[in-house]
Order: C-alpha cells, then sequence, then structure tokens
C-alpha cells in the first residue's frame, strides 16, 4: 500500500513537472518564435513596432552578462526558424556571421542594426585601465552601444519598422503606428535630457566602472572619465586608475560617481567615499533584471529613469 501511494505522488509531481515545462519552454526557449534578437535594446524595439508581443523573443536571459553570450543548439534552431533575426552587430555579437553562414540564413532574414548608424570608435580616455591587444587585432574596434543615444535609437526602430512593415505587409499601417508612437516618446526623452544637460552646473561625468556611453555622451556634449572601456571583462582597477579618477572627481567638483546596471558598484563605492561624492546608476540597457522583465519595463522606461537621475547627480 505505501509502495503504491508512493508511485501515485511520483506520478503526480512528475505529471506536473511536464505540465510546467510545456508552459515555459516557449517562455525561455524562443524555438518558432517569429522575431529573435540578442539583447535588450533591439528585443524591446521589435516588441514595440510589432502587433505580435509574444512573437518577439531574446537569446540573452534577463540578469545575465551581455558581452559573454554564446549561443546554444536551441538558439541556433530558433534563429533558423524565424522570419527575423535582429541583431546589434560588434564585438559581442562576433558569433552571428559564422553562424549564418554555416546553416545558410538567408542575408534578407537578418537585420544588422549597427548598419544604420553612425559608428564611433572605442575610446581609451586617460586613467582608464586598457584592455590587452590582441595580436591579430588589425581592424578598428567600433564602439557597440549604438542605443544609448535617443537618436540612435529613432533610427534603430525605424530600420525595424520598415523591416517588419515588408515582411508582414497586411500589418503595415499598425507596424506604422505602433512606431510613430514609441518614436515620439523617445523624442520626448531626448528632449528633457538637452534640457537638463543644458543647464546642469557640470558637464563631466565619472564613471567608477565599464563606460558604454560613448554615443549618449557625444550626442549632449558631456565629458567623462570612466574605469574601463564599454565592452571590458575587467572587474579590478588598479590602485593607480583609482586615484585618477578620486582625483578628477574633486578636480571637476563631481558630486556624482556612477556606476551601470547588473554590476555590483563596489569601485563606484570607493571612488564616491574618497571624494565625497554619492553613487548613482545610470542604467545603459544591455540588458534588464528577470523582475524588470516580468514588469515588460521598455527601454522608454530606463531612458526616463536616466533623465531623473541624471538631473539629480548633476545638480547635487
Amino acid at each position: 500500500m505505501k509502495q503504491l501511494v508512493k508511485n501515485i505522488i511520483m506520478l503526480i509531481v512528475s505529471l506536473i513537472g511536464i505540465i510546467a515545462f510545456f508552459i515555459l519552454w516557449p517562455k525561455f526557449h524562443p524555438e518558432n518564435a517569429k522575431i529573435i534578437t540578442t539583447n535588450f535594446a533591439g528585443f524591446d524595439f521589435a516588441r514595440s513596432v510589432t502587433t505580435d508581443k509574444a512573437g518577439v523573443k531574446m537569446l540573452i536571459k534577463p540578469g545575465t552578462e551581455m558581452h559573454s553570450y554564446e549561443p546554444t543548439p536551441q538558439d541556433i534552431i530558433a534563429i533558423e526558424q524565424a522570419k527575423l533575426f535582429i541583431y546589434n552587430g560588434g564585438e559581442s555579437d562576433a558569433w552571428v556571421d559564422k553562424i549564418l553562414s554555416d546553416n545558410n540564413i538567408p542575408r534578407e532574414k537578418t537585420l544588422r542594426l549597427m548598419d544604420y548608424v553612425d559608428l564611433k570608435t572605442e575610446e581609451n580616455k586617460d586613467g582608464m585601465e586598457a584592455e590587452e591587444e590582441e595580436e591579430d587585432e588589425e581592424e578598428e574596434e567600433y564602439d557597440e552601444h549604438i542605443w544609448t543615444s535617443p537618436k540612435n535609437a529613432i533610427r534603430l526602430i525605424e530600420a525595424i519598422r520598415d523591416k517588419l512593415a515588408e515582411i508582414e505587409s497586411d500589418n503595415s499601417d499598425t507596424i506604422h503606428e505602433n512606431a510613430r508612437n514609441y518614436i515620439q516618446r523617445i523624442r520626448d526623452i531626448d528632449e528633457n535630457f538637452r534640457s537638463v544637460v543644458a543647464a546642469a552646473p557640470t558637464k563631466t561625468l565619472i564613471f567608477g566602472d565599464r563606460f558604454p556611453f560613448r554615443y549618449f555622451v557625444d550626442e549632449y556634449g558631456l565629458d567623462y572619465y570612466a574605469a574601463f572601456p564599454g565592452c571590458s571583462d575587467q572587474t579590478e582597477a588598479s590602485s593607480s586608475t583609482i586615484a585618477f579618477l578620486v582625483n578628477k572627481a574633486k578636480e571637476t567638483g563631481a558630486k556624482a560617481i556612477f556606476k551601470i546596471e547588473l554590476t555590483n558598484g563596489q569601485l563606484a563605492k570607493t571612488i564616491a567615499e574618497e571624494s565625497g561624492a554619492k553613487v548613482y546608476e545610470l542604467n545603459a540597457a544591455h540588458n534588464i533584471s528577470s523582475e524588470e522583465f516580468e514588469k515588460g519595463i521598455t527601454y522608454a522606461d530606463i531612458m526616463e529613469r536616466n533623465v531623473d537621475t541624471l538631473k539629480e547627480a548633476l545638480y547635487r
């Protein structure tokens, strides 16, 4: 009798597991999705434009590091089966060309976002921990964080809009209307950033972290100093870098030291304590946490929060 009860319990547990598997599989495994994207920015822009929000899937899991992502076999299947594969380009998407070539994925089913904006090379500023250069590295390396400029974000939405309107011609009017509404919201954000920066008593940002905001600061006429370049995998700064940033904070009168999203902020905290400043998070929208993903947080939500953060930080 006890064995029978045990078998029944095990059967129930197994059935629950199978049901949960089929419920959660579409959420975390994007096979058969209509639109596949690599990072959060592309995901959000596609989601904002398309008529089928549930048909857009992001390969990089919420809360994980974008720069270290490597595709799984399931991810490759998803890319093959999708109507459209949107990827950013740049160092983090270095794997894409081989996947497309090896699997004979037509280029007309893909959209490389870095093709739609004016690119800037990665910059190593004074005091920044330089990355080790590889011996075979001959080509210029472009900064891939193109979406951090709202003006660029608009160009990317327009590119996605045009491609989706071509693929889903029956829904073209709705796709254009969706894009128009989202673009207007981002234009308003752009104006708010300009207003904040125009009257700010200081226009220099100090980052005790990586710096993925090259397009952002250039757009708004800001200067910056940072511990690491945008795509750096370094987490430990030398004493000379820390001292440099502390001195720059004091020299410029900075009351804010910035960190980016999904980092522990310990370096920024150290610099802030030494310079009498406060730590603020400026979100580069590389990715969002699982909790934010569940809430449906958007690129525009993040940028509106950045407007408020920048205003508080620069006017302290």
